[in-house]
């Protein structure tokens, strides 16, 4: 039995490398939504050339305009989500198969890689998701036609819960690092106590 056990539990450990299909699989979305929007960037400019022409009417500039500043938002929102895929990716590595080794001596590592559980990797997915929940809305207010009084109130709304969220969220990390700050404080207090004792 004893054998038996420690086959079923070495299979059963081994089993959590087929999380590297979802590694690979928001690593490859990643680099595809990257490439996407790198192309859109590159169209974008080759647009805005013919904005200094001349010849072109007020109105097929400023149509010009609107359009541009609209792909710029649609730019931003697809590598927000290319960024999404790379945590995603980077996280399910490392809570499931190693720590990657090579992040370890690298500055940037601190800032991205700091997932110690699933509750981490969710609270960065969902601060970047936020951004891009907030880019779409500014993408969708710059297309608004404001037809009557009540769109305007709408539109204000949409605002103010942004402002909402951004501060919720500010608050919450603040928060969390100041639980981090005298969790230490705490800890040197009992040590000095029990020197006493």
């Amino acid at each position: 039995m004893k054998l038996i056990e420690t086959l079923f539990e070495g299979s059963l450990w081994s089993s959590r490398f087929i999380v590297l299909a979802a590694v690979l699989g928001s690593l490859f979305a990643g680099f595809a939504i990257f490439y996407m929007a790198t192309v859109d960037v590159v169209y974008l400019v080759q647009h805005m050339l013919h904005y200094a022409d001349s010849d072109m009417t007020e109105e097929a500039r400023k149509l010009l305009h609107d359009k541009t500043v609209s792909h710029i938002v649609e730019v931003v929102d697809g590598y927000l989500l290319a960024t999404v895929m790379l945590i995603f990716s980077f996280g399910l590595y490392e809570l499931f198969i190693s720590e990657i080794d090579q992040a370890k001596g690298s500055e940037g590592s601190s800032k991205i890689l700091v997932i110690n559980s699933l509750d981490d990797l969710k609270a960065r997915l969902a601060k970047v998701i936020l951004m891009i929940m907030i880019v779409t809305l500014f993408e969708e207010a710059l297309n608004m036609k404001m037809d009557s009084p009540i769109d305007l109130i709408y539109l204000g709304g949409a605002i103010a819960c942004v402002a909402l969220a951004l501060y919720l969220t500010h608050g919450s990390e603040h928060g969390a690092k100041q639980g981090h700050e005298e969790e230490p404080e705490e800890a040197q207090a009992t040590a000095h106590e029990q020197e006493r004792h």
